[in-house]
């Protein structure tokens, strides 16, 4: 009786057939890689050898985890970009973030001839508040301040701490006049309310507290930067200072 002859199967047949299962089984299981990327190598998904299929679904894994990485590293260099920009006490923007959006709003209102200003506001009296009911109402009167501040002026419009007692606005499309009738405005109704926290006015001796605050305004003209306009703007609430601590 003859014997049947068993087929000579090499170490390399046998890995062969091996890849070719494990192809059959990838070409069951859904695959989430994109017909460009097949288009790009010239071979159909179905076509493609099981390693190299293999090695394109890890690669777009890979490429997906460094896409996600990538968006997580851009939210927290915008978190520290406002956190650089944020004034450290009040709801507003710090100096350095004013000065550089002072000196766009200069540059946009020369460029297309927008009337614009900047409005210098600066505490009356901060000291004497300091002194006599400490530096925790002190923080709350500048609060006071900012916190109008941000409920009057508009969305366009820029709020920031100059400095200790000081805040700057940055007012486009607004001329000389139209600023100074809302920052009297914003001004009578700072000195005309009292300071409060969370809600309530705080109250010394069962009394409530009160702040003034003298402003000056600046027109953007020809020639001016962001150093130069704020100067004038100070300037000008210098002049408003002397009229009513005369008055």
């Amino acid at each position: 009786m003859a014997m049947r002859k068993e087929p000579n199967v090499t170490e390399q047949d046998y890995q062969s057939a091996q890849l070719d299962d494990a192809q059959e089984a990838l070409v069951e299981v859904p695959c989430d890689l994109p017909d460009a990327v097949s288009q790009a190598v010239g071979v159909p998904p179905g076509d493609m050898p099981s390693h190299v299929r293999s090695a394109m679904i890890k690669l777009l894994d890979e490429l997906e985890r460094l896409r996600m990485e990538l968006g997580e590293t851009r939210s927290r260099i915008e978190y520290l970009e406002r956190l650089a920009d944020q004034d450290a006490l009040s709801p507003v923007v710090n100096r350095r973030a004013f000065m550089r959006e002072l000196s766009r709003a200069i540059a946009y209102s020369t460029r297309h001839n927008v009337p614009s200003a900047v409005v210098y506001f600066d505490h009356n009296k901060m000291k004497h508040i300091n002194d006599r009911y400490g530096h925790a109402l002190g923080d709350a009167a500048l609060l006071h301040v900012a916190n109008t501040l941000l409920k009057r002026v508009r969305n366009s419009d820029l709020i920031g701490r100059l400095g200790g007692d000081e805040f700057g606005l940055i007012m486009p499309n607004s001329d000389a006049e139209g600023s100074v009738l809302k920052s009297q405005r914003v001004v009578d109704e700072i000195g005309s309310t009292p300071i409060a926290a969370e809600g309530r006015p705080l109250m010394v001796d069962g009394q409530n507290i009160f702040v003034s605050v003298s402003f000056g305004v600046h027109a953007f003209a020809d020639g001016d930067d962001a150093t130069s306009a704020l100067a004038k703007a100070d300037k000008a609430m210098y002049v408003q200072k002397r009229q009513g601590a005369a008055a």
